[in-house]
């Protein structure tokens, strides 16, 4: 059995731990490897390794940096298969799917690249007699990443880029569900020239983000996870006088107006619901339809969603794969059950879907229910499956009102071709990321990612230019060099400029 381990101080260890959880492949059911799960003396290994990285990186230049970057961007970019693969063993989803992940966490580091730019200060000549002021931005320290299942390349790739650029030791803590890729991106770090240390991995369960939580030495917090575990660690790390950014779950809602194109609208639905088996935090879960487009509309959801080939991630023809775990799976079709309990119309069912010589894999397939209520679980609940709820409206204020209502701002889309509906949309709802006709409306990276409300616990997005905030804090020097010769008297006054 393999066992995957941590990476400190620029080498593959064990650590000192006993504990191990199973790894599954999603399409088979079968465990694949053993991954070791922290102790609290691995922790502290890992988090000292970081603070002697850091010292000496701090300082480095911008330009050697920036050679690191380039470096690592060119070997993730010649190894995308290779972590694509792993991500498709071990989260489940197809193999393109994984590479579009690896080409969009690259953005990113492509933006890092450009580091001294990101970086320049302000400054401000003969603010009084004789008298300069300038400011610029410093790294924290040990900052720590704590990322999801989902995106096990992706998600750390819009963390670890920009801290390090900007001078930042980085200590991974992936999921412990698929946890190879970080391993991988580790040994490309090391391969691109960046000194040990500076990215670490440690891999762990619950023990172990409480124990970096608590760390003194641990400067800053990222996390993309559940709105409940984005709350406590906000509230755990804040209380330790951490800098912290918690990004929550999503309940994603897409509103379809009568004027849109319903054949354009219900392909962009279908693959924004199932795709990646609907285990993403930007996945439209909710589709709200406003007057008479329903059923024209759902009409060719459904056909679309009974085409979609679902299989192994490995398999070139596959469109959808299974879903993480069997515990995942078994909570996704509960919840459907639930809205037929409660009311609801289950159009599609995919309760009951099998795949072929892949029996124990933990396959759902794409289902679509019809008439579902605000009060139902499908829709209070953020399913992470490949379920489509539709809820019908008649007017554009009650769709509006709708998703203000609900308690996530993550993400939301429009399908309309009024362009008047559209600016009144992305001004009165009350979500951080708007798409119109664009279904999962994902941020380039110079831009920032983040949600509002439930979806976002702190006052900084991911990646972009809030990033490069979030991992440096500012420092503004007040100058002056005055002659010898000169005379200056001091003032008990409080300073103003002449």
């Amino acid at each position: 059995m393999r066992t995957i381990g941590h990476w400190i101080d620029g080498a593959a260890t064990a650590g000192n731990s006993t504990r191990t959880q199973a790894v599954y492949n999603p399409a088979t059911g079968e465990v694949q490897a053993e991954v070791v799960l922290a102790s609290p003396s691995d922790v502290d290994d890992v988090v000292a390794s970081a603070a002697r990285a850091f010292t000496e990186w701090s300082e480095a230049s911008l330009s050697v940096r920036s050679k690191a970057l380039f470096a690592f961007r060119e070997l993730v970019n010649r190894r995308a298969g290779d972590l694509a693969t792993l991500i498709t063993d071990e989260h489940g989803k197809i193999l393109s799917d994984a590479t579009g992940e690896v080409q969009r966490g690259l953005e990113v580091v492509e933006f890092a690249c450009g580091i001294p730019q990101l970086l320049k200060g302000e400054y401000s000549d003969q603010v009084s007699g004789g008298v300069d002021l300038f400011s610029y931005r410093q790294p924290l320290g040990v900052v720590v990443g704590i990322t999801p299942f989902n995106f096990p390349a992706m998600v750390p790739m819009w963390m670890f880029p920009i801290a390090i650029a900007c001078g930042n030791a980085f200590v991974l803590k992936p999921s412990e569900r698929d946890p190879s890729a970080s391993i991988l991106m580790a040994e490309l770090w090391q391969e691109a020239g960046l000194p040990d240390g500076v990215f670490s991995v440690i891999q762990g369960d619950a023990d172990t983000v409480n124990a970096l939580l608590d760390h003194p030495d641990v400067q800053a917090v990222s996390f993309v996870g559940s709105t409940p575990i984005a709350r406590q660690i906000h509230a755990r790390a804040t209380a330790n006088g951490k800098r912290v950014q918690a990004l929550g779950g999503a309940k994603n809602h897409s509103i379809i107006l009568p004027d849109a194109d319903v054949d354009f609208a219900a392909k962009h639905l279908v693959a924004a619901a199932f795709g990646s088996a609907g285990e993403r935090c930007m996945a439209i879960s909710a589709a709200v339809t406003v007057g008479g487009v329903a059923d024209p509309l759902l009409e060719r959801v459904a056909e679309l969603a009974r085409e979609i080939k679902v299989g192994p991630g490995r398999d070139a023809t596959s469109e959808m794969g299974p879903v993480i775990t069997a515990a995942s799976k078994d909570r996704i079709v509960g919840l459907i059950g639930s809205s037929a309990a409660q009311g609801a119309v289950i159009t599609v069912d995919g309760r009951d879907l099998s795949v072929t010589g892949h029996e124990r894999g933990f396959f759902v397939g794409p289902t679509l229910i019809d008439r579902v209520s605000t009060d139902m679980d499908v829709y209070r609940e953020e399913i992470f499956g490949p379920v489509l709820s539709t809820v019908r409206t008649d007017s554009v204020d009650e769709a509006i009102s709708l998703i203000n209502a609900n308690p996530y701002g993550n993400g939301t889309a429009i399908f309309t071709s009024s362009g008047e509906a559209a600016r009144r949309f992305h001004r009165e709802v009350r979500v951080g990321m708007i798409g119109i006709n664009v279904p999962i409306p994902v941020p380039m990276a110079y831009y920032s990612f983040g949600g509002w409300k439930d979806s976002l616990f702190g006052d900084r997005h991911i990646h972009g230019p809030e990033g490069v905030s979030f991992y440096t804090r500012a420092k503004v020097v007040t100058a002056r060099w005055p002659e010898h010769r000169e005379e200056h008297g001091a003032s008990f006054s409080f300073p103003t400029a002449r």
